[in-house]
């Protein structure tokens, strides 16, 4: 009686659900016109098909520390042959590059459109959609072919003209978020050469109507603001003020909450000629927890209908970002060196894996969320993705014997993911925690200059 009891009480706590079911967020029609769209799926039955190839990839993400070689033994993914399940390891890569980059894409986009649209729906703030936009970087293998492509990091090094080339290769990528569940909208990325401004001018038409992103303030450029609220329906933007930015204030709205008008440079009217001589924005004043006065600026002008108090506790939440980013380079990706691939087309894949990977396992967390009613950030990422990567793992190798017991152990208590709230008071400054190293710098290996 005791153990029925106990037994009942385990399987009403929250659970991810089983590996089927997670597969299961990605219709497999998607994956069939994702190949279908870009002309790759598979004409013919080969070792690894097209749409093996693509839960490949997104293994690849899920699984950092595994070679890939495994990733296919684990997930089970080749077809039979002969009697025999194994993949010659040289099968693999060409999967990958018949494939492509553009099935990946196109499903990521498919997937996140509806994903985390429907996320940002259901955490609204005075009926606005709330997103963010930043952008990161991440290290690519060290190769001719990568820098040639992707670039990096460089500056003069004191007294040389020579320029001081960054260790790796950099892929600079600038990402829409779904603020409040950390589900990832729309990307761009690409070459570190070129800016985060180009990147996110890409993302702008992603923004839907009805919606308030939070931008880092290095987004504060007319190029950028003024489209993203004139070519939409209510589509509204909040940034801090950089300390060169001017206006003119021209109407006050209550203590340090102002309408100010602000003049578009000639350069940028130069690039973007619908843009026009001016533009008008919401200046608020408050001051940061060190005691500086600083200015958020937004197109939300209605004073009653938004009131200047919420807009400071609302853009602290644009480190919402700067957590989902953690989260992959952290977590998901363990801190390496650089990703795995090796040329700019199979990185391009790789990281559109990577991007779809850390949205399934946010939807889950999401999911999670809902059954132990709470807000998803309060999910602790790391614990969801570990049982997702065990749930993903027994599903290859399991027994019918084996399920009761492990179904037990996955309807753990959700106390066991769920976070303590956040600590709004607490005051990081940016510090370097390193150690300089003692030793040279190897510096890459570039082409010399033709004379």
């Amino acid at each position: 009686m005791y153990l029925d009891k106990s037994l009942a009480a385990v399987a009403s706590f929250a659970r991810p659900e089983k590996f089927e079911d997670f597969r299961g967020h990605i219709d497999p029609q998607w994956i069939d016109q994702a190949l279908a769209a870009t002309g790759t799926a598979s004409l013919r039955r080969r070792r690894l098909p097209a749409e093996q190839v693509v839960w490949l990839v997104l293994g690849m993400g899920l699984f950092r520390n595994r070679p890939i070689t495994e990733v296919v033994a684990k997930l089970d993914l080749a077809l039979p042959k002969a009697g025999s399940t194994t993949v010659v390891p040289s099968a693999i890569p060409q999967a990958r590059e018949r494939l492509g980059e553009e099935p990946m894409e196109w499903l990521f986009s498919r997937c996140a459109k509806k994903w985390a649209h429907e996320s940002a729906d259901r955490h609204r703030w005075r009926g606005l959609a709330l997103y963010a936009v930043d952008g990161s970087k991440l290290r690519v293998p060290d190769s001719l072919e990568n820098r040639a492509h992707f670039g990096g990091h460089h500056n003069a090094t004191a007294g040389i003209r020579q320029r001081n080339e960054s260790g790796y290769p950099l892929l600079r990528v600038v990402a829409l978020m779904s603020l409040r569940s950390h589900l990832i909208a729309a990307a761009q990325f690409g070459p570190y050469r070129h800016s985060e401004i180009n990147y996110a001018k890409e993302l702008m038409g992603s923004i839907p109507d009805n919606s308030l992103t939070i931008l880092d303030r290095l987004f504060m450029d007319a190029s950028i603001l003024v489209p993203l609220a004139r070519d939409g329906k209510n589509r509204h933007w909040l940034i801090r003020a950089k300390t060169n930015t001017k206006w003119v204030a021209f109407k006050n709205l209550g203590p340090g909450d102002d309408l100010v008008e602000m003049r578009v440079s000639e350069h940028a009217k130069q690039i973007d000629p619908t843009l026009p001589k001016h533009w008008v924005a919401r200046a608020i004043r408050y001051r940061s927890r060190e005691g500086a006065a600083r200015w958020l600026l937004t197109s939300l002008t209605d004073a009653e209908r938004y009131p200047a108090s919420e807009f400071v506790h609302l853009y602290r939440e644009r480190w919402e970002i700067e957590q989902g980013y953690d989260e992959v380079k952290t977590e998901l990706l363990e801190r390496e060196e650089t990703i795995r691939s090796k040329s700019p087309s199979s990185i391009t894949q790789e990281v559109w894996g990577i991007l779809l990977a850390y949205n399934l396992v946010r939807l889950e967390m999401e999911h999670i969320a809902d059954e132990a009613r709470v807000e998803p950030i309060r999910i602790s990422f790391v614990n969801a993705l570990r049982l997702i990567q065990d749930e993903w793992l027994w599903a290859a190798v399991t027994s019918p014997g084996a399920i009761p017991k492990r179904l037990r152990e996955l309807r753990a208590s959700v106390k066991f993911f769920i976070l303590p709230p956040r600590r709004t008071n607490r005051i990081y400054p940016r510090a370097v925690k390193l150690k300089t190293n003692k030793y040279v710098r190897k510096l890459p290996q570039l082409p010399l200059p033709a004379n």
